[in-house]
Protein backbone atom coordinates (compact mmCIF):
# COMPACT_ATOMS: atom_id res chain seq x y z
CA UNK A 1 0.00 0.00 0.00
CA UNK A 2 1.35 3.42 -1.16
CA UNK A 3 2.53 5.75 1.74
CA UNK A 4 1.99 9.35 2.08
CA UNK A 5 4.20 11.64 3.67
CA UNK A 6 3.68 14.67 6.55
CA UNK A 7 4.97 16.87 3.99
CA UNK A 8 5.85 17.24 0.17
CA UNK A 9 6.60 20.15 -1.95
CA UNK A 10 5.63 20.50 -5.81
CA UNK A 11 8.07 21.72 -8.18
CA UNK A 12 8.18 22.04 -11.77
CA UNK A 13 10.40 19.85 -13.87
CA UNK A 14 11.58 22.94 -15.16
CA UNK A 15 13.17 23.63 -11.66
CA UNK A 16 14.61 20.78 -10.89
CA UNK A 17 16.09 20.26 -14.47
CA UNK A 18 17.72 23.89 -13.08
CA UNK A 19 19.01 22.38 -9.64
CA UNK A 20 23.12 21.03 -10.58
CA UNK A 21 22.99 17.47 -9.07
CA UNK A 22 19.70 17.00 -10.72
CA UNK A 23 19.44 13.36 -12.88
CA UNK A 24 16.88 12.27 -14.50
CA UNK A 25 15.27 8.67 -15.96
CA UNK A 26 11.91 7.87 -17.21
CA UNK A 27 11.35 5.27 -16.30
CA UNK A 28 9.88 6.36 -12.82
CA UNK A 29 7.66 8.37 -14.32
CA UNK A 30 3.63 7.57 -13.54
CA UNK A 31 1.78 5.35 -15.71
CA UNK A 32 -0.81 7.05 -18.02
CA UNK A 33 -3.92 5.17 -19.77
CA UNK A 34 -4.23 5.98 -23.44
CA UNK A 35 -6.01 4.66 -26.04
CA UNK A 36 -4.06 2.43 -29.01
CA UNK A 37 -4.51 2.53 -32.65
CA UNK A 38 -6.80 -0.27 -32.17
CA UNK A 39 -9.11 1.70 -29.78
CA UNK A 40 -7.86 -0.66 -27.04
CA UNK A 41 -6.50 1.09 -23.54
CA UNK A 42 -3.20 0.49 -22.94
CA UNK A 43 -0.85 2.14 -19.94
CA UNK A 44 2.38 3.92 -21.20
CA UNK A 45 4.49 6.14 -19.67
CA UNK A 46 4.01 9.96 -19.45
CA UNK A 47 6.52 12.01 -21.06
CA UNK A 48 7.72 14.79 -18.89
CA UNK A 49 8.15 18.19 -19.76
CA UNK A 50 8.76 21.24 -17.84
CA UNK A 51 5.70 22.10 -17.01
CA UNK A 52 4.96 19.02 -15.04
CA UNK A 53 5.28 18.92 -11.43
CA UNK A 54 6.99 16.15 -9.40
CA UNK A 55 7.23 16.69 -5.31
CA UNK A 56 10.26 16.90 -3.13
CA UNK A 57 9.50 14.83 0.12
CA UNK A 58 10.50 15.13 3.70
CA UNK A 59 12.93 12.16 2.91
CA UNK A 60 14.28 14.39 0.10
CA UNK A 61 13.16 11.56 -2.49
CA UNK A 62 11.44 13.26 -5.64
CA UNK A 63 8.54 11.55 -7.02
CA UNK A 64 5.87 11.56 -9.74
CA UNK A 65 3.29 11.85 -7.19
CA UNK A 66 2.18 12.51 -4.03
CA UNK A 67 3.54 9.10 -2.18
CA UNK A 68 6.64 8.89 -1.09
CA UNK A 69 7.26 5.30 -1.79
CA UNK A 70 6.10 5.73 -5.49
CA UNK A 71 7.40 6.87 -8.63
CA UNK A 72 10.72 7.59 -6.91
CA UNK A 73 13.05 9.76 -9.36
Amino acid sequence: MAIMGKYCKAYSLKELREFNGWSEQAEPARREKQLDAKGEEVEVRRVLIDNDYLYLQENYVVTDGIFKDENIF
